[in-house]
């Protein structure tokens, strides 16, 4: 079976939109699929959350989101609210997730 960890990088929500569909199109379909959120894209957990975004919590309560990253919501100035959604922290690569770890799982990388 394939299965791919998608690293969204990019504040965008519409871009950020685009991964939570293709997450969740995946795993629909029997291949397995994991997001990670890492850079800008930590800043949108807040808006995420608290307008009630159904792919945002359809993709967390089926644990599609496997981590946010540490030092960007430090950096970004949301790690405080992120620590608090239920979602791991990322930090195996000085703060951040490491790409690496998920390799050694057996999942293809994805950036966008």
């Amino acid at each position: 079976m394939n299965k791919y960890a998608i690293f969204a990088f990019k504040g965008e929500l519409m871009c950020f939109q685009h991964v939570l569909l293709n997450a969740l199109d995946m795993q629909s379909k029997g291949i397995e699929s994991r997001v990670i959120i890492e850079g800008e894209a930590v800043k949108l957990i807040q808006e995420l959350a608290e307008s009630g975004n159904k792919l945002y919590k359809k993709a967390k309560d089926m644990g599609l989101i496997a981590v946010i990253c540490k030092a960007c919501s430090a950096k970004l100035g949301v790690l405080e609210y992120n620590q608090n959604v239920g979602i791991p922290m990322g930090d195996e690569m000085g703060g951040h997730p490491a790409m690496s770890t998920y390799i050694e799982q057996g999942y293809q990388i994805i950036t966008l």
